[in-house]
Parts: C-alpha cells; structure tokens; sequence
C-alpha cells in the first residue's frame, strides 16, 4: 500500500515536471537550416472559447504580428482557463514563464502599481466618446511605465468596451428614485464609496451570489455590463435596467517584459504596434457586442431599458470621492489628464 502511494507520487511528479517544461521551453523546436531564423513560438491564455471579444481581440493581435514580421514566428494560445485565471497570467508573464501575452483586468495590477485600479474607477468618464479619446491618448502611460517597472509586464494595448448600468427589481430613472437603493458593488473600497456619494446603499457581496441575493430580497440591485446581464440572467430578477453609464471598462493587452526582451528587435517593433492596433480593435469590438447584447435582450421582453434624467448630477457627486482616491493611490496628475480630455 505504501509502495503504490510512492510510485503514484513519483508519477505526478514526473507529469507535472513534463507540463511545465513544455510550456517553458522554447529550445525544443528542431534547429533551423543553416543561416535561417529559428522558429520563435509564443503563449497566450485566455479565460474563454473562442467566441468571447477577448479571445477574438487577442488573435488579432496574433494576425497583425504575423503580418508585420517576416521572421517565423508561431502562436499557442490557451483557452477556457485552461492555464488558471487573469491574475495567474499576469504572475506568469512577470516571472516570465508559461504566458507571454494575455487580456488582464487592471484589479491583478495592484500588487505592483498603486495607480492601476484607477482603470476601473466609476465614474471615471463621461461617456464612450471620451473613454475612446482618453485610450487613444497617453493620459494612462504613468501607469503603463509603473507596471512595467515593477512587475516586467508591457501594456501594449487597451481592450474593453463594456458598459455598466445598473440591474434593478423596478424602474430607477432619477435620483429620488436612486436615494437608498440597496445595490450589490464589487468588494473594492472605492466602489463602495462612490455609490454611498451617489445616494445608493451598496454592499459587498460575492459575484455567484448575486442572482440569489436579488431574488431572495437581500438587495434590489445589482450592476454589470450587458453580457454579464446575459450570461447570469440577472434580467430574470432585475429586469429593469437603469442607463446610468457608471463605468466602462478598460482591460489592458499585457505582454511579457522578459520574453520581450528576448526577442529580436523586428520582432519587438511588430508587437507593439500590433498591441496598439489590437487593443483599438477590441475596444470596437466591445462596445459595439455590449450594445446588441442589450438591444436584443430587450426585444425578446427580458428586460426593459431606461434612460437615467440626471447623469449629470452622478458625475457632480462621484467628483470628490475620485479625487480624493486619486491622492491616495498616487494618480493626481493622470486623473487631472483624463478630466482634461474633451
């Protein structure tokens, strides 16, 4: 009995060492002719098939590297998980092990930049149009610099495109309507405070737990984009949907710094400006899937959409509470750059 438990251990660990040899070993490409480039083969992850805007972001990013650069050069990318979560591909490519390349929320930034969650800030724009200009602009690159600094990770574009609204039992149009509304809010203190300065009620509670919470009567609302809305069926129980436009996300494209700096320079040229590109791609790609998610939504009777009559207002009230945020996590000046942007 002892024996077997030995020899089952030792086989685990003989197959765990071959995984994770494989996925690091970038020798074990037969050699090329002699004179001729080597093959160079790059990894990606990603949490989703290939359906998702993500997965369809990042093989645009394969296709235009591809097209940019006359070396060989092949792509591996995981799908579904199948290498962890965002936050395990952003602790790979800082290592510089396993992933090279991949879409990782701003939140797994944290440990290395104080000013990155600032990304996923409510209220942090006016609208899509100025979301756009501000992601074509410089206004994030203090950030990109201190991620790359401190964790060997290269943001080289900006994804995203979803917009948050809020999932709500009755209809919430204004903000007599909005005073003391119990919504559910990711567990970031800043989220927290901005709906408290908006006049809603939020309280923390887990992702899985949502559906159950709104049903159950624990809260009234929730907030999330359109395939969120979708994906979980909150329209079963919010079926109304409040326009306030509180938050539009941006998700960076991250490639490793150390497999980066491994690569020949036509190579590194072809991955940024591909990085730009992709990132533009999916920001288009988002936003316009966002919208028909809801827009269709609506027309099968799921759910109903309002207009929210003093956007306005929100941003009046949410203005302290981000400045005050930005002095504590060091973003000052590139929340000053982003408000500057017309």
């Amino acid at each position: 009995m002892k024996q077997t438990t030995l020899v089952a251990v030792a086989a685990l660990l003989a197959l765990a060492a071959f995984i994770f040899f494989r996925l690091n070993d970038r020798n074990d490409e037969p050699p090329e002719a002699s004179g001729q480039p080597k093959l160079i083969t790059l990894r990606g992850a990603t949490q989703f098939g290939e359906d998702h805007a993500f997965t369809r972001t990042i093989r645009k990013f394969e296709e235009l590297v591809k097209a940019n650069y006359d070396g060989p050069v092949e792509f591996e990318l995981y799908l579904n998980s199948e290498l962890g979560l965002e936050k395990d591909y952003f602790g790979y490519m800082s290592e510089g092990i396993s992933v090279d390349y991949g879409i990782v929320s701003p939140s797994h930034m944290s440990t290395f930049s104080n000013a990155a969650p600032l990304m996923d800030m409510p209220f942090l724009f006016r609208d899509v149009d100025h979301w756009n200009k501000v992601l074509d602009s410089d206004a994030f690159d203090s950030i990109g610099r201190e991620v790359a600094e401190k964790a060997d990770v290269m943001i080289i574009g900006h994804a995203g495109g979803g917009v948050r609204n809020l999932i709500v039992k009755r209809p919430v149009t204004n903000m007599d309507q909005l005073k003391g509304l119990s919504i559910r809010v990711m567990g970031a203190p800043i989220q927290t405070e901005i709906f408290q300065a908006i006049g809603a009620s939020p309280t923390v509670i887990a992702y899985s737990e949502v559906y159950n919470a709104m049903q159950t009567g624990v809260i009234d609302a929730a907030e999330n984009e359109a395939a969120g809305t979708q994906q979980m069926k909150f329209y079963e129980v919010g079926p109304e949907i409040c326009l306030t436009q509180h938050a539009i996300t941006v998700r960076p494209l991250c490639f490793s710094g150390k497999t980066f700096r491994s690569l020949p320079q036509d190579l590194q040229d072809a991955i940024t400006a591909a990085g730009r590109e992709a990132g533009a791609y999916g920001r288009e790609l988002e936003s316009t899937e966002d919208a028909k998610i809801l827009a269709g939504l609506a027309e099968e009777g799921k759910l109903r959409v309002h207009a929210f009559t003093a956007r306005a207002e929100l941003l009046r009230l949410a203005e302290p509470v981000k400045a005050e945020y930005a002095k504590q996590i060091d973003a000052v000046e590139t929340l000053a750059r982003i408000n500057a942007i017309e």
